[in-house]
C-alpha cells in the first residue's frame, strides 16, 4: 500500500502516517548494520518521519541516522528530521530547557546529525524551573536562525501548551506546531479529553509514540518475556510496570481480548493497534520503532488495515482496555 500522508496539524509540513523511532534501539539494543537496515527500509517504502532525541544511547541514535543520511546520499528534502532537547546531560546546564540549553543542545544535535538545520525540534518534557516565556524565545530564536522550521512540545500537559501558544502569539514569536505524546489503546486520557480542545483550535498536530505499547498489545508477553525482546532489554524495572503486578495483569486479560478480535479479522493483534491509532484523524503520525526491517514491514500493513475498522470494530478494541 502506499504510503500515506498527513499535514502536522495546520502547518504546511507533510509527515508521513507512519514514522520510526530510534528510542531504545539504535545505539543501544541493535547495532548501526540493523538499525541502517531499518532505516533504509523505512525510506524506500515512503517514510519520511524520523524521530530521535539527544538523550538517546547519550547522543549515539542522532549520530547513527546521522552516518546513515549521509551514507545513503539522500536528498535532503525527503527527509523530516525530529529530535528533542531536554536530557542533555549530568552537569548544570546541560539539561533542562534554559534558553542556554536549548539553543546549545541544538547545535549539539545538528552536529551530531550532520545537518545545517533540523525539521522539527522538541521540548522533551516540561522544565517547571524555566519559565515558558524563555523557552519560547529561545525556540523562535532557533527558528529565525534558520536553524529549526517547526518546534513542539512532548508530553506537556495542555495548561503548559496553551502558555507556550500564548506567549508566542503576545509576543510576535512562534508558537509550538506539534505535541508528541504515548498514546494507545492502554493511554487515551491526554489525547482524547485533556490535549483534545488544542488540535482543532489553535491547530496542534500530534505525533503518537507508544502505540503498541512498548510491544505490550501484540501479545508477545503474554507467555513471559522472550530472550532479546525489548522487554528482556530493558530490564526489571520495566517489565515490572508493564507485564508483571496487578495492572499488568489487568493488561494481559485487555490483550487476550484485543487478540481475539484481531484474529476473527485475521491479522495480527500489535497491527490491529496500529491501525486504531492511525484512525483517530488528529494523529498527525503514529512513531513506531524496529529491530528488523521484517518488523517495520509488518507495521506498515496498519496503513491498509486502518480504514476497514468500522465504529463497531473499534470500539471493541477500547472495551477491551475499559476500566473495570
Amino acid at each position: 500500500m502506499p504510503m500515506e500522508y498527513r499535514r502536522l496539524g495546520r502547518s504546511g509540513l507533510q509527515v508521513s502516517a507512519l514514522s520510526l523511532g530510534s528510542w531504545t534501539t539504535y545505539g543501544k539494543q541493535v547495532g548501526a548494520d540493523v538499525a541502517d537496515g531499518c532505516i533504509t527500509a523505512a525510506y524506500d517504502v515512503g517514510v519520511n518521519l524520523f524521530d530521535t532525541a539527544e538523550g538517546y544511547a547519550d547522543g549515539a541514535a542522532e549520530r547513527i541516522l546521522g552516518r546513515i543520511f549521509r551514507e545513503h546520499g539522500w536528498p535532503r528534502e525527503r527527509l523530516v528530521v525530529c529530535t528533542k532537547v531536554f536530557f542533555g546531560g549530568d552537569f548544570p546546564n546541560q539539561e533542562g530547557l534554559s534558553a542556554k540549553h536549548v539553543i546549545e543542545g541544538c547545535h549539539a544535535s545538528l552536529r551530531r546529525l550532520g545537518l545545517d538545520h533540523l525539521d522539527l525540534l522538541l521540548c522533551h518534557r516540561p522544565d517547571l524551573s524555566t519559565p515558558v516565556a524563555e523557552t519560547v524565545r529561545a525556540m523562535d530564536t532557533l527558528v529565525r536562525q534558520g536553524k529549526v522550521l517547526y518546534w513542539g512540545t512532548s508530553e506537556w500537559d495542555a495548561e503548559r501548551i496553551r502558555a507556550a501558544l500564548d506567549c508566542a502569539r503576545a509576543r510576535g514569536m512562534t508558537p509550538p506546531s506539534v505535541e508528541q505524546t504515548r498514546y494507545n489503546l492502554v493511554h487515551r486520557h491526554r489525547v482524547e479529553v485533556e490535549h483534545a480542545p488544542l488540535y482543532d483550535e489553535p491547530g496542534l498536530g500530534l505525533l503518537a509514540y507508544s502505540a503498541l505499547e512498548g510491544g505490550v498489545l501484540t501479545g508477545k508477553y503474554l507467555d513471559g518475556v522472550p530472550a532479546g525482546s525489548r522487554a528482556a532489554f530493558r530490564g526489571p524495572a520495566w517489565v515490572g510496570e508493564r507485564i508483571e503486578g496487578a495492572e499488568g495483569r489487568r493488561r494481559a486479560a485487555g490483550v487476550r481480548a484485543l487478540s481475539a478480535l484481531a484474529a476473527e479479522l485475521g491479522v495480527p493483534a500489535g497491527r490491529l493497534a496500529l491501525a486504531w491509532c492511525l484512525r483517530n484523524p488528529h494523529v498527525s503520525s503514529v512513531i513506531t520503532g524496529a529491530t528488523a526491517p521484517a518488523q517495520l514491514a509488518d507495521n506498515l500493513e496498519a496503513l491498509a488495515l486502518a480504514p476497514r475498522l468500522t465504529p463497531e470494530v473499534a470500539a471493541r478494541a477500547e472495551a477491551a482496555f475499559a476500566p473495570a
